[in-house]
C-alpha cells in the first residue's frame, strides 16, 4: 500500500510547478528579460504613460452614441374604453418598439397631467386614447412642451388578432410612411403629416429597433377621414401584404398647445357619434309614423266604385259581329243558369233541415238517458242498523211527525 500513496505524492508535487509556471513567471524567467538598447527605433516616450484628460466640472460627461433623433412615445389609456379598444393599444405598442408604456388614466385628472407624466417618462410625444360610453374611442396625439396636439375620433376598428391576415414583419423592424397627396394641398393636413411622422416612425439605430425596413404604412385623405393600413414589403418589385390593425381617424380640433390651449383649426363637418346614433333613431320612428298616415289616407280616400264599367262598352273593342254572339249566347244560357241556382239553393235547404232534425233527436235521447239515470239515484237506500244517538232522535222525531200526519 505505501508505494501507490507515494506515486500519487510524486504526481501532486510535480503538477504543481507546472501550475505555478502558467500562472506566474519564475526568478530565472525575470531575469532572462534583457533591457532594450537605447539606440533602438522605439522613442523613450512610448514608456511614458499618458496624461488623463481634464475636463471642467460644469460641462456634461460626453456620450458617444449614434442615435441623434431621440422621440420616445407614451401611449396610455384612460379608464373606460373597450376590450377591442386595449387590443388595438396593444397593436400600436407591438408596432412602436421606441414607445413607453404607462398604466391607465383616471377619468376624473385633467389632460395636462398627461404632460407631466411624459416629463418623467423622458418623452416627447404622447398617444391618449380615451373611450366614452364603452363605445366610442377617441385619440390624442400630441407634441409635449411646444405643442400642437389633434384630436380624433377612431372608426371601424380591426385588430391584428381579429384579421388574421398573412402578412408578418420582423419586431422591432423600422416601417416606411406613405402620404397621399392630399397632406400637402390643405395646410392643417400638412400639420397633422408631421406628428404622425414624428410618432410612427421609428428612429434610426434606435436600441430597440432592428436596422431592416420590411413593412409600410400608409396614411391616405378620402372622405374627410384619414385611413390607416399596415403592410408588409414581399419583394422589391413592390409586392404587399397586409398585416393590420385597420382604423380610421375622423379629426375633430387642432390645438395648439399640448392637451391645451386655443383651437388652431376645427372640423365643420364633424359629427358626434352619439348625435349621429340619435338621428337614426328619429329617422326610424318618422318612417312609422308616415307609413300610418299613409295607411289612414288610403282608406280615407279610396273610391267606393272602382269598377264602374259601361256593359256594352267592350262591343266596340273588337269584332262586333263576334262580341253581339256572345252576348246573345250570354243571354240564352241565363235562364238555365238561373234553375241550376234555385236548384242548388233547394238542395241546402234541405241539408239545413235535416242537420236540425238530427241535432233535435240528439238533444231528447240526452234527456231520456238523465231522466232514467235520475231515476235510479232517487230510488231508497238500506238504512245501517246501528246509527248513532242524533241519528236515533232524528229517525223517531220523523217517525212521530209521519203519525201525526197519518
Amino acid at each position: 500500500m505505501k508505494p501507490v500513496h507515494a506515486k500519487k505524492q510524486a504526481t501532486t508535487d510535480k503538477q504543481k510547478p507546472a501550475l505555478k509556471k502558467k500562472l506566474k513567471p519564475t526568478k530565472k524567467q525575470k531575469q532572462k528579460a534583457k533591457p532594450k538598447p537605447k539606440d533602438s527605433d522605439a522613442s523613450s516616450d512610448e514608456d511614458i504613460p499618458p496624461l488623463k484628460e481634464t475636463r471642467i466640472s460644469d460641462e456634461p460627461v460626453p456620450k458617444k452614441t449614434r442615435w441623434t433623433n431621440k422621440q420616445r412615445v407614451l401611449v396610455l389609456c384612460a379608464r373606460g374604453i373597450n376590450h377591442r379598444d386595449r387590443h388595438l393599444m396593444n397593436d400600436l405598442k407591438t408596432l412602436m418598439p421606441h414607445h413607453r408604456a404607462e398604466p391607465k388614466m383616471e377619468r376624473w385628472k385633467t389632460l395636462s397631467v398627461v404632460n407631466e407624466m411624459s416629463e418623467m417618462k423622458h418623452c416627447n410625444k404622447v398617444i391618449l386614447f380615451e373611450g366614452r360610453r364603452k363605445r366610442d374611442l377617441y385619440m390624442w396625439l400630441a407634441n409635449v412642451g411646444k405643442g400642437p396636439s389633434v384630436k380624433f375620433l377612431i372608426e371601424n376598428i380591426h385588430t391584428m388578432g381579429e384579421m388574421k391576415l398573412t402578412g408578418n414583419c420582423l419586431r422591432g423592424s423600422r416601417p416606411l410612411l406613405s402620404f397621399d397627396q392630399e397632406f400637402t394641398k390643405h395646410p392643417h393636413l400638412a400639420l397633422i403629416k408631421e406628428l404622425l411622422t414624428q410618432t410612427f416612425g421609428v428612429p434610426n439605430q434606435h436600441p430597440k429597433s432592428q436596422p431592416f425596413i420590411d413593412r409600410v404604412i400608409s396614411f391616405t385623405y378620402l372622405d374627410n377621414r384619414i385611413w390607416y393600413r399596415h403592410f408588409q414589403i414581399l419583394s422589391e418589385d413592390g409586392g404587399l401584404t397586409e398585416i393590420g390593425p385597420r382604423f380610421v381617424m375622423n379629426p375633430i380640433k387642432i390645438f395648439n398647445g399640448s392637451f391645451e390651449g386655443v383651437s388652431i383649426w376645427e372640423n365643420p363637418d364633424y359629427q358626434s357619434p352619439a348625435k349621429h346614433r340619435q338621428m337614426l333613431r328619429k329617422a326610424a320612428s318618422t318612417k312609422y309614423l308616415e307609413k300610418t298616415k299613409h295607411k289612414i289616407n288610403q282608406e280615407l280616400h279610396a273610391p267606393k266604385n272602382t269598377h264602374d264599367f259601361d256593359p256594352y262598352g267592350e262591343i266596340f273593342q273588337d269584332d262586333a259581329e263576334r262580341k253581339a254572339e256572345q252576348l246573345v249566347a250570354k243571354e240564352e244560357a241565363q235562364p238555365q243558369r238561373d234553375l241550376e241556382r234555385q236548384q242548388m239553393e233547394a238542395m241546402q235547404k234541405r241539408e239545413k233541415q235535416k242537420d236540425a232534425m238530427r241535432q233535435l233527436k240528439l238533444a231528447a235521447a240526452k234527456k231520456n238517458a238523465r231522466k232514467k239515470a235520475s231515476k235510479i239515484v232517487g230510488r231508497k237506500q238500506p238504512v245501517d242498523k246501528k246509527p248513532n244517538k242524533r241519528g236515533l232522535a232524528n229517525s223517531k222525531g220523523k217517525r212521530q211527525m209521519n203519525g201525526r200526519g197519518k
